[in-house]
């Protein structure tokens, strides 16, 4: 059920920041002037008004990170790399966590896990991220690296908290096999 919703959820996200854009590109969207939607990728530039590919500069990191993360949650991962690289702020630990996921759900776990490593390292109370970074662990069958980061979760919000639950869970189910 949590699952489902947080599909629907990652669902509205991708929507938001691609229908979004023009009215954050164009201003503050009072205008009565109907805004074209872009397809296929594109963002509509209000300086230029046109849909282009997105390209560094046109939206801002949050804009960047939340198209990045629902593309990455709908399962675009190359498309969210694409994304996510766009960032003016390459340490934020938003962005690199995201870069990390699709990476390592593109099959590129290694890669992902050196993402991880730099978001924790600049934000090691980043829990989401130990999440992520203990599946990656799971995915390459280190069970012990896994239960380091799900000991990490515990320190910083205890075992209700969501990552942790959902750590513990997955380490489980890697046993059960």
């Amino acid at each position: 059920m949590q699952s489902r919703y947080l599909m629907l959820v990652a669902g509205a996200v991708v929507a938001l920041p691609l229908f979004g854009a023009p009215l954050f590109a164009a201003g503050d969207g009072g205008s009565s002037e109907q805004q074209p939607k872009c397809t296929g990728g594109q963002i509509y530039n209000g300086k230029t008004k046109k849909c282009e590919a997105p390209k560094a500069g046109m939206i801002d990191d949050d804009s960047i990170y939340k198209a990045g993360r629902a593309l990455a949650m709908d399962g675009k991962y190359d498309d969210a790399i694409k994304v996510l690289t766009l960032a003016a702020d390459k340490t934020d630990p938003r962005i690199l966590n995201y870069l990390g996921y699709s990476h390592r759900k593109a099959g590129r776990v290694l890669v992902g896990l050196g993402y991880y490593q730099e978001a924790l390292r600049n934000n090691p109370d980043y829990t989401l991220v130990r999440e992520y970074m203990g599946e990656a662990h799971l995915m390459l069958g280190d069970v012990a690296a896994a239960r380091v980061q799900l000991a990490e979760i515990e320190k910083r919000c205890g075992k209700g908290c969501r990552e942790y639950g959902m750590l513990e869970e997955q380490i489980e189910s890697y046993l059960r096999g």
